[in-house]
């Protein structure tokens, strides 16, 4: 499967780069490619080395601004004009989304991908893996939305309200995202 990734391109603690080095090579054993924003830094950096050197196939979606912190030794570099531009290129390249420890910009991602999920734009499965409880916050945000009927499908009001573990699904270790996606390969298109 093509794994779209999302998180920060920042130097983080050892607490988050060894989980995301652990899910790399997993990802790269089991014949996974990697869609990532092409960044050589921090977690998205390390998951692309970790899984080329695996022998997976890295994408990288982009933007000029960025080009100081381009990955070069990626097998596809993709340039984009705008960050929408970029998450939709990325999106589309990919089969499910993953979403490992970031900053803002990862946030709005995620944001974005769940409310393009809720719109129906796409029915891609969304794991988010919440090292050392980083996503616990957020997590509670989101259920609170859910709890307070904020979760319909799509704006008609009228639809049922859908349930959070439709949207995302959070995991705790990257053996769990892996068993997620064995799971998402047997799944049956809609």
């Amino acid at each position: 499967m093509n794994i779209c990734l999302f998180c920060s391109s920042n130097e983080l603690p050892e607490k988050y780069t060894h989980p995301a080095t652990r899910l790399a090579d997993q990802l790269a054993a089991g014949g996974h490619q990697l869609v990532y924003g092409g960044s050589s830094h921090g977690l998205m950096g390390r998951m692309a080395r970790v899984m080329q050197a695996g022998g997976a196939r890295v994408t990288g979606v982009t933007l000029s601004v960025y080009s100081a912190s381009i990955h070069r030794g990626v097998d596809e570099l993709i340039m984009a004009k705008t960050l929408g531009e970029r998450k939709a290129a990325m999106l589309e390249r990919s089969d499910v989304i993953l979403v490992l420890v970031g900053g803002i910009g990862t946030l709005d991602e995620l944001t974005e991908l769940i409310e393009l999920k809720r719109q129906w734009h796409h029915d891609k499965q969304i794991i988010v893996l919440n090292t050392d409880g980083f996503y616990d916050g957020f997590r509670m945000q989101l259920e609170r939305i859910a709890n307070e009927n904020m979760l319909r499908a799509g704006e008609n009001t009228h639809l049922a309200i859908r349930s959070l573990d439709e949207f995302v699904t959070f995991v705790e270790s990257p053996n769990e995202a892996i068993l997620l996606l064995g799971n998402v390969t047997t799944m049956a298109p809609r």
